[in-house]
């Protein structure tokens, strides 16, 4: 498949991963049915790692992945054991995907240490990477850095080897300095689904370039998921549903002042400001009404079912590697095995 600008590439689409433990083996079966290429869990009101073990149990062919988890409330020591188990136990089709959160959630939610958080975040993907390698080659654990130290595995914690390699770390990052770190010490970034196509082309990018030169590293080693916030329906009552929900993320990821840089490269740098008093007086209902149609249409793709492959190869297809799908709302089955199939064609 070829995408802008003649790029070869093997675009694969990965499904939203909603099920908590009790619905796992059958979410995950019925996205491995539908053709989708992996699936992705979120940190919201249940943890990220545990239903992905049941999800790689029941549909072993599909690629699993945390995108994102959050990495300060957790040591680096403690994530690594997780990613460590996760990657063997699905066979070597797990991708750590961490993310830092806000200020506000870091420190009130979990009550931990944020700032600074481009220099924490760095730090703790390198102490990982030098965990994994410990295990892996059998190196002495050694590492000393700004915000985390781990000098000690003694035989008895150390899980040894993993027979099907070391689990790549992606990072999800919106602003340029967490975008060059995820460059510079990821294998992969995840652009956050609050995006539009001239911020990534004209922000995201370029930042992740900067951060690639520092490692002495190519594009091709970086690992490109775009999550994709999608509108489609088969009827016009199903069409209204899915713009009204959408319009409801928009209105509440705009709500917060870390997310004003997306808003600000089409123009609607100003309703930011508005959308964070709404928020506050817990005027939820209203963040949809205040997105119009040209914000709508620069963070959202739309279209009818037959439409959307095409539209979202339009959007994402020159950089992407991989695309994950966003819809909060219900979609049939139908629609996604139509998309998927179009995608592959």
């Amino acid at each position: 498949m070829k995408g802008k600008n003649n790029r070869e590439y093997n675009l694969k689409i990965d499904a939203p991963f909603y099920a908590n433990l009790p619905d796992a083996a059958k979410e995950a079966k019925r996205i491995q049915d539908l053709g989708f290429d992996g699936l992705y869990t979120l940190e919201g009101s249940w943890d990220p790692f545990l239903p992905l073990a049941l999800a790689t149990e029941h549909a072993p062919l599909l690629d699993i992945a945390t995108a994102v988890a959050i990495a300060f409330p957790r040591n680096p020591m403690h994530t690594a054991y997780q990613a460590w188990d996760l990657q063997k136990f699905s066979r070597g089709k797990f991708t750590l995907g961490l993310g830092s959160q806000i200020k506000t959630h870091i420190e009130k939610r979990f009550g931990t240490d944020f700032h600074p958080p481009a220099s924490r975040m760095r730090d703790y993907i390198q102490a990982l990477k030098s965990i994994f390698k410990c295990w892996q080659e059998g190196s002495r654990l050694d590492y000393q850095g700004e915000f985390y130290r781990h000098t000690l595995m003694t035989p008895m914690f150390n899980p040894g080897e993993n027979e099907f390699g070391v689990p790549s770390i992606t990072m999800g990052a919106l602003g340029p300095k967490m975008t060059e770190v995820a460059g510079e010490v990821a294998d992969g970034l995840i652009v956050h689904p609050f995006n539009n196509e001239s911020f990534v082309r004209e922000n995201t990018l370029p930042a992740l370039d900067l951060g690639i030169e520092k490692s002495d590293r190519d594009r091709s080693d970086i690992s490109l998921n775009v999550h994709a916030i999608v509108i489609t329906g088969e009827s016009e009552e199903e069409m209204n549903d899915a713009r009204d929900s959408v319009k409801k993320l928009l209105g509440f990821y705009g709500s917060t002042p870390a997310y004003l840089a997306p808003m600000d490269s089409i123009g609607y740098g100003a309703l930011q400001p508005e959308l964070n008093q709404l928020s506050k007086k817990g005027k939820w209902n209203e963040l949809g009404e205040a997105i119009d149609e040209g914000f709508l249409e620069a963070f959202c793709v739309e279209g009818e079912p037959s439409d959307l492959a095409s539209k979202l190869i339009n959007r994402h297809g020159g950089y992407a590697d991989r695309i994950g799908l966003y819809a909060p709302y219900n979609v049939s089955d139908n629609i996604w095995r139509q998309l998927l199939s179009d995608l592959k064609d």
